[in-house]
């Protein structure tokens, strides 16, 4: 098997291309490909969007691949992520195809967009990702780099190698002397993507829509049923639609995300099992834990309830499905979505208070919910005596007005 591939004449003007790199074997072995078809300069990129590990060996693993210790980036980009891409997300309430929370895709533009800030700091005229030919990691990465920098050269090797199985990564890397994890050696079970807001799981043992998923494939939440029996309440303070406490105790974006991963942990909340349609065109089967996420979500919601206008409350749910797919597919920087933000951050301007919510065995119930903005008056909507608030009577002429239509139509079809 080849390490290089023919390559068109052009390519030979790349001289030092900006990786996307994990420090695990498939960019490990993007690594040194990159160095010897391109015969180039590699410059690192590895991302702290909160996934829970530790980042330094990939500093190592570089090193010891003979890139440059100036040319090695690890950033910590967490407060960033739930700031400028989850929060802005959540606010919109989006959830692609009625279900996923959008865990991989809303890191992608933050990745895309850091890769290209290190390519102009460092005069790189290409970068490289390690999304496979058939997903939709791709796509995201890739349509944010072309609008951020429209003339950027993008290398996917996955698309050009012919490297095309685990065991041929693993010769490669052993021909090369690049270290591979012993978890790794052979067919892994199914790969993951993690960051502070979710993990996915996909391939090999989950392929099979019709089997239900492993509990080991489950990392970052206990089993429902091993979840504490006793229910346990906590509340969140919102302002214009972002969370700014947990139990009165004002949090920074991503302290507040990352304390309500740890109840959603102890509480088994989160779980997905889905089926969905890719971008690319085809149905895959997925397993996503996203533990804080799905008790935010549901908090906003719950606080949008009493701040929210019905006519602005209905507009938003209209386009929260749009909104979800541009996110999903990977139009995070298209000018479609920025509208959308614009007016949904727009609907937010009186959407703050406190929720209380339940967390119990998997579940998570809004019970209360408070706001000097409510729009709820129970002095109108009481069964009692509303003293006048509300003049039944006037029922009678809004239910004539509008059955007037149905009335002639049924006068016709009669």
């Amino acid at each position: 098997m080849s390490d290089k591939i023919n390559r068109p004449a052009a390519d030979a003007a790349v001289k030092r291309v900006v990786l996307a790199y994990s420090g695990g074997l498939d960019t490990s072995v993007i690594l040194k490909w990159l160095q010897q078809t391109y015969n180039c300069e590699v410059v690192t990129f590895t991302a702290d969007l909160g996934q829970g590990e530790e980042l330094e060996p990939a500093r190592a693993k570089a090193k010891l691949m003979g890139v440059k210790d100036e040319h090695i980036f690890i950033d910590d980009l967490r407060e960033e992520f739930v700031r400028d891409y989850v929060f802005p997300m959540m606010r919109s309430n989006a959830l692609y195809e009625g279900l996923y929370l959008l865990g991989t895709s809303i890191a992608r533009p933050l990745i895309a967009k850091r890769q290209i800030e290190i390519a102009r700091q460092v005069g790189a005229d290409a970068v490289s990702h390690g999304a496979t030919g058939k997903g939709n990691d791709q796509v995201r990465f890739e349509l944010g780099y072309y609008a951020l920098q429209p003339d950027i050269k993008v290398i996917a090797p996955w698309r050009e190698w012919d490297l095309t199985s685990r065991t041929a990564l693993i010769e490669f890397a052993e021909k090369h002397q690049i270290p591979v994890p012993k978890d790794k050696r052979g067919e892994s079970p199914f790969s993951t993507d993690a960051n502070m807001l979710h993990t996915s799981s996909e391939g090999k043992v989950l392929e099979d829509p019709w089997e239900e998923v492993p509990d080991y494939v489950y990392s970052r939440t206990v089993n429902p049923e091993d979840a504490p029996d006793a229910p346990e309440f906590i509340t969140i303070d919102f302002e214009r639609g972002d969370g700014v406490a947990l139990n009165g105790e004002a949090m920074s974006p991503a302290t507040l995300l990352e304390t309500l991963n740890t109840y959603g942990r102890k509480h088994g909340i989160g779980r997905l099992d889905l089926v969905e349609n890719r971008f690319v065109g085809m149905k895959s089967r997925g397993m996503y834990e996203t533990p804080g996420g799905t008790i935010y979500q549901l908090a906003h919601r719950g606080i949008e309830q009493i701040t929210l206008d019905r006519g602005a409350a209905h507009l938003k749910d209209e386009l929260a499905p749009r909104y979800a797919e541009l996110i999903y597919n990977g139009f995070w920087f298209s000018p479609e979505r920025e509208m959308l933000q614009a007016a949904i951050d727009y609907s937010q301007e009186k959407v703050s208070g406190t929720v209380r919510l339940k967390l119990y065995k998997g579940g998570v119930y809004v019970v209360g919910r408070k706001s000097p903005n409510s729009l709820y008056s129970e002095k109108v909507v009481t069964f009692e005596d509303d003293a006048g608030a509300y003049d039944q009577r006037d029922a009678a002429g809004f239910i004539k007005l509008n059955a007037l239509r149905l009335r002639l139509l049924g006068r016709r079809d009669r």
